[in-house]
């Protein structure tokens, strides 16, 4: 045996193991340079193959006949830019005349197998110009998330998608979230990454966990306000509906409209405040909303619709007073009395992880994304942190978080407790805990004097 045939057996085993033990390793030595290579020698069969060309028009034909040549063949797509990435190949084409971008989403799948990809997405970019991202691993198998992103103020990254892009928590553009997700489902882990994406920023967290704080107190030291209890929660959300009473009548005082003043000027929310004047943003995390609907009394009942009025007005007007929702649990459904699908209305954000029925799947998905519910119930129980992500757009992505203990969320939130901003409104609700241990270690050796 001579030593090339030594050397290529070598290169297809360790081609093979990096397949078998680290996909995205193979990606980025071998899997990348192949998967380039089948597209561009299969790209015309394939796009023919898949119903994706158009017959010549008349004028090729007349063209063809007048020249006494072979009739033109059907075309495909035109290729605009076939860029590489760390996770598969994004493919832009400019359509032909006559083509859809519902066409190239109708022929994902296959797609997939005729390029020997493991997934394939499409979406329109503008007029005639569709982005095909295919992806050549599982990457939510091992969720990686890229060293850099694009991270802004009021934007964190939580999750990454099944294309390989990254899944952002937009609060500017999406102000209140639900999130669902039965026991042992990953809804927690979400959640961590979430407060840990939100803790170095200037934020102010609010937090109502029912579960006497066994998920979020931990996190204190970064909460500017916490409840462990339904009767606290409420003396809390009706803190927070008087605090946005205070931003509206601050707005209101620096709006500044008259005729002298430009469009540009005219303050409508806090962001368009002067940033010296303008009040720390808040994020209002509700770790099990079914707990604050229950009741078997009367008081309680009273309670828990003093409760949901809150919310509903948190949800309907907080948005300009930058106090944002995010709403969590384990069942979401019409049964937890008046109120709960008028709140649902005002949360735009839905993600659902692995739900035990189909009726909180359409609670999530049934009145934005009706293909979602369906992907959302069929999530199996094995796959922890896999979660179905959707907005009012109609659009839904599949994404998993990176796993995060809470360990690692707690030192990320000690670490920027100095961070934590002070809320006059909520102060009574201001959890006590105690001082950091200073880092600081003695250098001597001398045991501490006694009295």
């Amino acid at each position: 045996m001579t030593w090339p045939t030594v050397l290529l057996l070598v290169v297809v085993a360790a081609a093979g193991l990096l397949r078998w033990r680290r996909p995205a390793w193979y990606w980025l030595t071998f899997g990348v340079t192949l998967a380039v290579l089948r597209v561009m020698v299969r790209y015309g069969s394939v796009m023919d193959a898949c119903g994706l060309t158009v017959p010549p028009s008349r004028w090729r034909l007349t063209l063809a006949r007048m020249t006494n040549r072979p009739a033109p063949e059907s075309r495909a797509p035109r290729i605009l830019r076939l860029r590489p990435t760390r996770t598969g190949l994004v493919l832009r084409l400019k359509l032909r005349p006559g083509q859809d971008a519902f066409d190239v989403a109708a022929a994902s799948d296959r797609l997939r197998h005729s390029f020997g990809m493991y997934g394939v997405t499409s979406r329109e970019l503008r007029s005639g110009v569709v982005e095909i991202r295919m992806t050549g691993y599982d990457v939510l198998k091992r969720v990686q998330m890229p060293a850099k992103t694009d991270a802004r103020p009021m934007r964190v990254p939580v999750a990454l998608r099944e294309d390989g892009s990254v899944h952002y928590r937009d609060y500017r553009a999406v102000p209140h979230g639900l999130t669902l997700g039965a026991t042992e489902s990953g809804k927690s882990v979400y959640q961590r990454n979430l407060v840990a994406g939100l803790a170095p920023q200037h934020v102010a967290l609010v937090g109502i966990d029912c579960k006497q704080g066994v998920e979020l107190f931990p996190l204190a030291r970064r909460f500017s306000a916490l409840a462990d209890n339904p009767d606290t929660a409420l003396e809390l959300l009706e803190a927070l509906v008087s605090h946005m009473g205070d931003v509206y009548q601050l707005i209101r005082a620096e709006q500044r409209v008259s005729v002298a003043v430009p469009d540009a000027e005219i303050a409508a929310d806090i962001w368009d405040l002067p940033e010296d004047l303008r009040p720390v943003p808040v994020v209002v995390l509700v770790d099990e909303v079914a707990e604050l609907a229950l009741f078997a009394s009367k008081e309680e009942e009273k309670r828990r619709d003093r409760i949901i009025t809150a919310l509903v007005r948190l949800a309907q007007l907080g948005r300009a007073a930058g106090i944002y929702l995010e709403i969590c649990g384990q069942r979401f459904g019409s049964e937890l009395g008046k109120g709960i699908t008028m709140l649902r209305a005002q949360l735009t954000g839905r993600t659902a992880h692995r739900v035990n029925d189909e009726t909180s799947a359409n609670m999530a998905f049934g009145d934005i994304a009706p293909d979602a519910v369906l992907a959302a119930i069929q999530i199996p129980a094995e796959t922890r942190g896999i979660a179905i992500a959707g907005d009012s757009t109609g659009g839904w992505h599949r994404i998993r978080a990176p796993h995060t203990s809470l360990r690692q969320a707690v030192n990320v939130c000690n670490k920027h407790a100095d961070r934590t901003p002070e809320l006059p409104a909520l102060a009574a609700f201001r959890p006590s805990v105690a001082a950091l241990p200073s880092a600081r270690a003695p250098l001597s050796k001398t045991a501490p004097a006694t009295a």
